[in-house]
């Protein structure tokens, strides 16, 4: 047990309660002394204006992420203007990503491919919290692109489990955060390995791919991409590690 941050506690008092002086708040407390992550205390996370809620427990949402799908959101509107484009946010989770691209840009058609039922409902929410609109997105429950049969899109979005089997992260990242959203095998690329592979039956001619990747294993994942007639190109994050990897088709 821990003694919860005042910043924590302010936090949590504004977000959650609105800066009501006579919350309670001794559960929360509880579960912060806990190691409990601060987003799932108060149940949601800013991320690029939008609130993201986390009521189903996927990966909370890491600044990095938000990071480079500013960067994202900004290429698209330059690369599309007004024109209408197709985008997959794969590995959805929360829908973050491509909640963010379809509140910013009203030209996107957005697709979220989760593979966990009560994320994909969850999704469903964060859509209606945020006022977004709902007919241009589509929602399906999905092992990687299992569900979309041969759909293709003019862009991929991807922040996939990639952290090596075995690796020692922090007690409130491994006793709360899903598994299954963390590791992916003794390298962590076991899944970045079926996504290079599946995804350019999913992509148009001039298709790009921006995935989240390990900084330890960003040249590997790399060179899973920088094959068969596609290029790859490797981006570091706001820390100076490399982090995104952006695929051309």
């Amino acid at each position: 047990m821990s003694t919860p941050s005042p910043e924590d506690i302010r936090a949590l008092r504004r977000d959650k309660y609105g800066d009501d002086p006579d919350a309670d708040l001794s559960r929360d407390l509880e579960r912060l002394a806990s190691g409990e992550p601060l987003a799932y205390v108060i149940g949601w996370i800013p991320f690029l204006g939008l609130r993201i809620y986390l009521d189903s427990l996927p990966l909370i949402p890491r600044p990095e992420t938000e990071w480079w799908t500013e960067k994202l959101v900004a290429h698209l509107g330059v690369r599309f203007g007004d024109g209408e484009f197709s985008f997959l946010d794969l590995c959805t989770g929360s829908g973050a990503i491509g909640l963010a691209v379809l509140g910013a840009l009203p030209n996107a058609r957005v697709t979220f491919a989760e593979l966990v039922p009560d994320h994909v409902a969850l999704i469903r929410k964060n859509l209606e919290e945020n006022g977004l609109d709902a007919s241009r997105a589509f929602i399906c429950e999905s092992d990687l692109f299992s569900a979309l049969a041969d759909r293709k899109f003019d862009v991929i979005a991807a922040n996939p489990p990639y952290i090596p089997e075995g690796r020692a992260l922090s007690e409130s990242v491994t006793g709360f955060e899903p598994s299954e959203a963390l590791f992916a095998g003794l390298d962590g690329l076991s899944l970045i390995r079926r996504i290079a592979a599946e995804a350019p039956q999913h992509l148009r001619a001039g298709g790009e791919l921006w995935l989240e990747c390990d900084t330890g294993h960003a040249q590997a994942a790399k060179e899973l991409f920088g094959t068969s007639g596609r290029s790859a190109e490797l981006h570091t994050d706001q820390y100076g590690r490399p982090r995104l990897l952006v695929s051309y088709w």
